[in-house]
């Protein structure tokens, strides 16, 4: 493989960039190995057309080890490594790497070429303690540590924690007024991610759409949707991004959901006949209809207690239907199950499941269910994860919900329940729904029957 000219390698380099010809057609045409044109395009690509020149270079001791901690800590490979600090030959840096395991630090130092000199370097004197010099630079250096960590609290009070690249921006903005390597040193960073970040200080984020995208949605969905489902809604957007990359763009946002709180307890023991756990965790349904779960959930507004009874369908996680009321007497059950009776067909086959609250138990909700052919199930007493399904809707209502709205008063509270129960089936989505909401699922699917 012989030598290329600076204009070669330009050559080759426009035109791959121009797509005329791939990294391997360009090597067989010119006489090299595809890796060379691979390498001069990412040194173009990093450092413009200077990146291609053939230069001496004597790289000190400390710029080896900057470089080497930077691939270690970023994870870049030796050409990424070798196009952002332009070194010519990647394979430099792995010399560096083998030198610092086998031999240590004092390895990287480069050897001067010729006859040592017969001259001492004078050391530089240090200020004798105590001396004026001394309290000065005592000064300055206090000065220096002041200015540094205000800077850093005042970061850290508006995104917490503290990243290498805040320190660098810290460094960068305090350049002026204190040496840059002593600020490093202070920070704890080292000088290649210092100079790095520098470097794309001015260059746009790649990340800007995506970040404004994720933030509409954050919006949109009041604060509802963590980074896996926000993750599935930019799917849905045609967006695909790694789960990860969504969770730390939420983070550098300051973006997150809310706690869930615990649910109302409405067992009193057995005042009726309780039934059997034909459930018995199956919570996966075939079709619309086939399993439907309920229960009833406490609010607390304005010093008043409301009771909401809904019923989910496990085909989907649909709310069906629901009755709200001041208190929890039988007819806030009754009236739901009429309400969800309307859709119901002569030809479904329902099982209703709830846990073993008094209401369920009562002769007239049993006869209720008799009537219309449906078999009744029953959780077994205290155990809240045979109706697992039912519980954590009321977790992720009081989440994206209650705890994330304001309310004016009760007509107003319940005003804005229908709203976000409509919201919940239609535009919500969910990953074991392929990312689709409740309503979504159950239309595309019986198209699909």
């Amino acid at each position: 493989m012989g030598k290329f000219s600076f204009e070669d390698k330009l050559k080759a380099v426009q035109d791959y960039l121009e797509g005329k010809e791939s990294y391997r057609d360009i090597g067989n045409r010119i006489g090299t190995d595809h890796k060379s044109i691979v390498k001069w395009v990412a040194l173009y690509n990093a450092h413009g057309p200077d990146g291609l020149k053939f230069r001496y270079t004597n790289y000190s001791a400390q710029f080896k080890i900057d470089v080497l901690n930077y691939m270690n800590e970023t994870g870049t490979s030796l050409l990424e490594t070798a196009a952002i600090f332009n070194i010519s030959a990647p394979t430099t840096i792995l010399q560096w790497q083998k030198v610092l395991e086998e031999q240590g630090t004092d390895a990287l130092h480069s050897k001067k070429r010729g006859r040592p000199s017969m001259k001492k370097d004078p050391k530089k004197k240090q200020p004798v303690e105590g001396s004026p010099e001394a309290l000065l630079a005592e000064i300055e250096r206090l000065r220096m540590e002041n200015a540094y960590f205000k800077k850093v609290e005042c970061l850290s009070s508006k995104q917490g924690k503290i990243t290498k690249q805040d320190k660098a921006q810290v460094v960068y903005e305090l350049r002026q007024q204190f040496p840059v390597k002593a600020l490093l040193q202070l920070a704890n960073v080292p000088r290649s991610t210092y100079y790095y970040w520098v470097k794309n200080l001015d260059r746009p984020d790649p990340d800007a759409e995506l970040k404004v995208l994720i933030q509409t949605i954050y919006d949109e969905h009041e604060g509802r949707y963590g980074y896996r489902r926000i993750r599935d809604e930019l799917a849905n957007r045609g967006q695909k991004v790694n789960h990860k990359k969504v969770q730390r763009i939420m983070r550098e946002l300051g973006l997150k959901c809310l706690v869930r709180m615990k649910k109302y307890r409405s067992y009193k023991g057995t005042v009726g006949k309780i039934a059997p756990n034909i459930l018995d965790r199956n919570l996966k349904a075939e079709k619309p209809n086939e399993k439907w779960v309920t229960d009833i959930t406490e609010f607390k507004l304005f010093g008043e207690k409301l009771y909401l009874s809904p019923v989910l369908d496990l085909f989907n996680g649909e709310i069906i239907t629901y009755t709200i009321g001041s208190r929890p007497t039988y007819s806030l059950v009754s009236e739901m199950l009429e309400k969800a009776f309307e859709r119901l067909s002569e030809e479904d086959e329902l099982l209703m499941h709830s846990d073993q609250g008094w209401r369920y138990q009562m002769k007239k909700y049993r006869k209720a269910l008799k009537k219309k052919n449906i078999t009744q199930s029953m959780s077994r007493k205290g155990n809240c994860y045979d109706n697992s399904v039912m519980e954590n809707f009321f977790g992720i209502m009081k989440s994206e919900f209650l705890y994330l709205k304001e309310f004016e008063s009760i007509e107003h509270f319940k005003k804005e329940l229908a709203r976000y129960i409509d919201y919940y089936n239609h535009k919500r989505i969910k990953a074991k729904l392929k990312g689709l909401s409740p309503v979504q699922y159950r239309v595309q699917t019986l198209q699909a029957a």
